[in-house]
């Protein structure tokens, strides 16, 4: 790609391939990774087009609608993460509370809008960090070995003395012989205000940065003492700083938010419904009706520009267990054309979650566990009796799907969690007796599992 492109270093990836890595994380769920596999191929067909055609292609927002812990959420997440987009998650029912409207919903296009700038500042970090890191050298040895340390001009050699002295202190500091010795360098303080205004839509933050338009004004420096290590750290810092071009960030991350730019809106059915008179629920409407210019297409004011939200990918969810997709308004009801019903959970879901996703929760307990020497192993009958017993305690009680995966392993694994420091080369493995003794009674008692489980 070249340089200056202010894309993100989209793949290239078929479909196919979108969904097997989605299958890396998520189990199951087939209809909707194919439904984003296709949403997300298609900004690559797009991205190849006539600008003139192209632009007139708008992206086609996705509904999915399933009950809570199916992976709604992660596979959104997991495909801004294939993509590299900018990618927010919001829920809808932050935008109204009591009867009354909320946060304002441009809000989400300039928390966006500010997620793609840390991209693309991280990444440009990571492109001048060579250079940086080689002025941070620089000054750290000026700081080490300061021209005025007996290289007087009266010296007939006093430049090559001050040279051949700080080629030796730079191998010292290569190697790290230097780094508990104590330098005074310049620390910038934080005196810009951040401004809050109350406007219509509640209190929203001033998308100004004081700091940027008047440097120097609220801009203080003193000087400390610090170790090498440290202040290698703030001059690297600001070294890469002074190397980015905050304007062109900006640019950057505006571009990135138009083009790829991924808002997941979730309890979508919570401000599901038409409004008949007054009631605690009397804003339900108006959110919605707020929300309907972002995703048809508008222009929302940020700090680092103006961003059109015509090709962002909406993706909304809920449960919809009450209301129904056609409760929503029909304007709404139109933006969102490709619909997806997730499958809820069974047994053998739940027991392929438990070990086939890269970042299983087995692996994951295994591993914390073993931080203090502890081996952590879980036969094939305890996988099978935890998938069982999430199972039937989602029938007893509420249907949390996944999640209660992980209230049972905590709970299974709460004593030997607290006793690890003291176990320290115990091999555990975990069979479905230890399953059944930790919590057999606790699942059997309806009244208990609704409390503990």
């Amino acid at each position: 790609m070249a340089a200056g492109d202010p894309r993100p270093p989209l793949e290239a990836l078929t479909p196919r391939q979108i969904v097997a890595e989605l299958d890396r994380h998520v189990i199951g769920q087939g209809a909707a990774k194919r439904a984003l596999a296709i949403a997300l191929r298609n900004r690559w067909r797009r991205q190849r087009l006539d600008p003139a055609l192209a632009e007139e292609i708008v992206p086609k927002n996705i509904l999915l609608i399933g009950p809570t812990g199916v992976g709604k959420t992660e596979l959104a997440r997991r495909l801004a993460r294939l993509a590299r987009a900018p990618f927010l998650k919001v829920e809808a029912s932050k935008f109204t509370e009591v009867g009354y409207v909320g946060r304002d919903c441009e809000s989400m296009i300039r928390d966006l809008t500010e997620a793609a700038a840390a991209m693309v500042r991280d990444e440009r970090r990571q492109a001048v960090e060579a250079i940086a890191r080689q002025r941070a050298e620089e000054r750290l040895l000026a700081l080490l070995v300061p021209a005025t340390a007996g290289f007087g001009p009266a010296s007939t050699h006093g430049a090559e003395e001050l040279t051949a002295t700080r080629e030796k202190m730079r191998e010292k500091l290569r190697a790290g012989a230097l780094e508990a010795r104590e330098v005074e360098i310049e620390v910038e303080e934080n005196a810009a205000p951040s401004l809050e205004m109350i406007g219509p839509q509640g209190v929203e933050e001033v998308g100004l940065n004081l700091k940027e338009m008047m440097p120097g004004l609220f801009s203080r420096r003193r000087r400390q003492k610090v170790t090498v290590a440290e202040a290698r750290t703030v001059l690297e810092s600001e070294e890469a700083e002074a190397l980015i071009d905050r304007q062109q960030v900006a640019r950057d991350a505006r571009a990135r938010v138009e083009q790829t730019g991924i808002v997941f809106l979730d309890e979508i059915d919570k401000v599901a419904g038409r409004e008949h008179g007054q009631g605690p629920d009397v804003s339900r409407e108006g959110v919605q009706r707020d929300l309907l210019p972002i995703v048809e297409g508008t222009t929302v004011a940020t700090k680092h520009g103006p961003v059109r939200t015509d090709h962002i990918l909406f993706i909304a969810a809920g449960a919809f267990h009450v209301a129904r997709p056609s409760d929503l308004i029909p304007e709404l009801q139109g933006r969102f054309p490709i619909r997806v019903e997730l499958e809820p959970l069974h047994e053998e879901d739940l027991a392929r979650i438990l070990t086939e996703p890269e970042n299983s929760l087995t692996r994951q307990y295994a591993a914390l566990l073993g931080a203090e020497g502890v081996g952590l192993t879980f036969a094939p009958d305890a996988i099978a009796e935890l998938a069982k017993l999430a199972a039937e305690v989602n029938r007893a009680t509420e249907n949390i799907g996944a999640r209660r995966l992980a209230t049972l392993l905590e709970r299974l694994l709460e004593e030997v969690s607290f006793n690890a420091p003291e176990m320290q080369g115990v091999e555990l493995t975990v069979d479905a007796g230890y399953v059944r003794r930790a919590l057999g009674d606790l699942a059997s008692d309806q009244d208990l599992s609704r409390y503990v489980l």
